[in-house]
């Protein structure tokens, strides 16, 4: 359970709280609280908290105005060539596609709330190429691969991009590129590495950014190099793309119903029957695109981990404060540590920033109140300051935090049950925004019987370990969070545990 980033401790990544200008000034006052609050225990009213003091707690993308209402539920039986089920990106794309592939083919799409609700709605909109979760896990775990992964990965995001023209789906698509950024010595040569590496294995459009170079781009006094993918991943809006293939799919004929959950799926002689609160649907076949929530096919649960990952979002900046940061080109962000934090701009110039602790609830629960961590808000709330001091004063407007359907190998495993009348796509771990239409494709080849280029794949044919059961899984990944820790506060330097994993191909990340 151990991740496949290597990284190390940042400045950009400490919790502690930096001096604020005006601190001296408050005197006794200041002093009086502090001491109460060590007495007491609490939080100091710091600047990063008090910025937090108007933030909504609910998802910045699907709070708003241009939200379409719900569909309603299904109610009695419903008969169709392919049932998709669940309403997010996996299930839309493979509704979508199924209808493009053939126009006559008859779909039906159950989701258990609303489209769009869940994870495909609370990403933080980092588009990728990749179908492997970064070309270095690609290589690691499947060489002789690469080059198609790679490839296919493009060809992917391409066909997104050429997708939204067609059905005029407007939701803030710019292909920016990705800069993962290092905040820590030792970090500069593994980037100065990683770019040697892509080149020498032909993964293109990889530039590496010394201190200088980085900074013109995005100025913080934290980024020490940078790798700037240039051309492999897109910034969008997710809710407005969720919304956006809703519509498409519904101009397609294909039948939607919200607040429909799948609740029992069994086999029937001539097909499929999955149950729902008020009936059921009969179907040829079957694609799951229902991720981190617990599969319909049972056996696959132990294949993944929910965990939940949490994100801030500010107001949108000035001009002299966009100024203070650059930030011209819009590009997305991350940094290099175990625990790491993503950013990016919105379209009306607001900072998105999330990541850093990755939360695992005993017993792989996925529940609305895990949704939100306060704890977690008042320490990214820190970093973001630490990391753009020139940005002090901003204030945040939403809090929010999702489920990641985590799984051992950092990327999608793929497969049927059922004597094939049943397809599955799950375990994207955190990269499913663009794979996902991928894994709508594979799940769309392995239903009508296909061998194609990419069932072909040993990617697509072998399957991820399992993580093992309670109380084994939250001992394991207690112990792996902590390991990555030790390896944040260390030079990155992995114990003995983590290169156990890592021999093992075991994984745990976001």
């Amino acid at each position: 359970m151990s991740s496949e980033r290597r990284c190390s401790p940042s400045p950009c990544c400490a919790s502690s709280s930096p001096n604020w200008p005006g601190d001296a000034e408050k005197g006794a006052e200041n002093h009086g609280r502090q001491w109460l609050t060590a007495l007491f225990g609490g939080t100091r009213r710091t600047p990063a908290v008090q910025a937090l003091s108007d933030a909504v707690p609910r998802p910045f993308w699907l709070d708003d105005p241009a939200r379409p209402e719900a569909l309603p539920a299904l109610v009695g039986d419903e008969y169709c060539d392919l049932l998709v089920v669940g309403g997010g990106y996996s299930g839309l794309w493979t509704a979508l596609r199924a209808k493009e592939r053939d126009p006559g083919r008859d779909v039906v799409l159950i989701e258990g709330q609303e489209t769009g609700w869940a994870a495909s709605g609370r990403n933080g909109g980092f588009c990728a190429a990749s179908l492997t979760h970064g070309w270095a896990n690609g290589h690691t775990r499947w060489p002789a691969e690469l080059t198609a992964l790679e490839e296919l990965g493009h060809r992917n995001l391409d066909g997104i991009e050429a997708t939204l023209a067609r059905y005029g789906i407007d939701c803030d698509f710019e292909r920016t590129g990705e800069i993962d950024v290092a905040t820590a010595p030792h970090q500069v040569n593994e980037l100065k590495e990683a770019a040697e590496e892509a080149q020498a294995l032909g993964v293109g459009g990889h530039v590496f950014l010394d201190r200088d170079a980085v900074r013109a781009e995005v100025d913080s006094p934290t980024f020490l190099a940078g790798l700037w993918n240039r051309t492999g991943v897109a910034m969008l809006h997710p809710a407005k793309l969720a919304w956006g293939l809703r519509r498409a799919c519904l101009e397609a004929g294909v039948r939607v119903y919200e607040h429909t959950p799948g609740t029992e799926l069994s086999s029937r002689r001539a097909g499929v029957a999955v149950r729902t609160p008020y009936g059921r649907v009969f179907a040829r076949h079957v694609a799951l695109g229902t991720n981190a929530f617990p599969s319909l096919v049972k056996r696959l649960r132990p294949y993944v981990a929910p965990v939940y990952d949490y994100a801030l979002m500010t107001e949108p900046l000035t001009e002299e404060q966009r100024a203070a940061v650059g930030w011209r080109r819009r590009q997305g962000l991350s940094d290099s540590a175990n625990h790491f934090h993503y950013f990016r701009l919105t379209a009306d110039h607001r900072v998105l920033w999330g990541g850093y602790d990755i939360v695992y609830r005993y017993g792989g629960g996925v529940r609305a109140e895990y949704d939100h961590h306060p704890a977690t808000y008042r320490r990214l709330a820190g970093h973001f300051f630490r990391c753009f001091p020139q940005l002090e004063g901003v204030r945040f407007t939403h809090t929010w935090g999702g489920a990641i359907d985590t799984c051992s190998r950092f990327s999608a495993f793929f497969g049927t049950a059922h004597g094939g009348r049943v397809a599955y796509a799950l375990g994207f771990t955190g990269l499913g925004v663009g794979a996902t239409r991928f894994g709508a494709d594979v799940m769309l080849d392995l239903l009508d019987g296909e061998r194609t280029e990419r069932t072909e794949l040993e990617m697509v044919r072998s399957r991820p370990l399992p993580f093992p059961p309670e109380p084994v899984r939250s001992v394991g990944i207690g112990i792996t969070q902590w390991a990555m820790t030790r390896a944040d506060a260390n030079g990155g330097r992995r114990n003995l545990w983590l290169r156990v994993m890592d021999k093992a191909g075991l994984g745990f990340d976001s």
